[in-house]
């Protein structure tokens, strides 16, 4: 994977925890789950968590999931 696949985009839950702060998570990286106490912040602290989790696995040598998700409503 190249630096401009790790820099690419990722789809990502965004709510409010039951403490107020704005919880994100990425459903195609496992665990991949960060907060912030505005939007912007939850999403910029979403974005370097993403770039360290992808890095951590490219350091491993394991695969890196690709984005594969449907966002369905229902």
């Amino acid at each position: 994977m190249t630096k401009s696949q790790i820099k690419s985009k990722r789809k990502v839950l965004l709510y409010r925890g039951e403490d107020g702060y704005f919880v994100v998570e990425v459903p195609s990286l496992p665990g991949c789950i960060s907060q912030g106490k505005t939007r912007e912040e939850a999403l910029t602290n979403i974005e370097e968590a993403i770039s360290l989790y992808i890095e951590v696995l490219q350091d491993r040598g394991e695969f890196v999931p690709e984005d594969k998700i449907e966002v369905v409503i229902v």
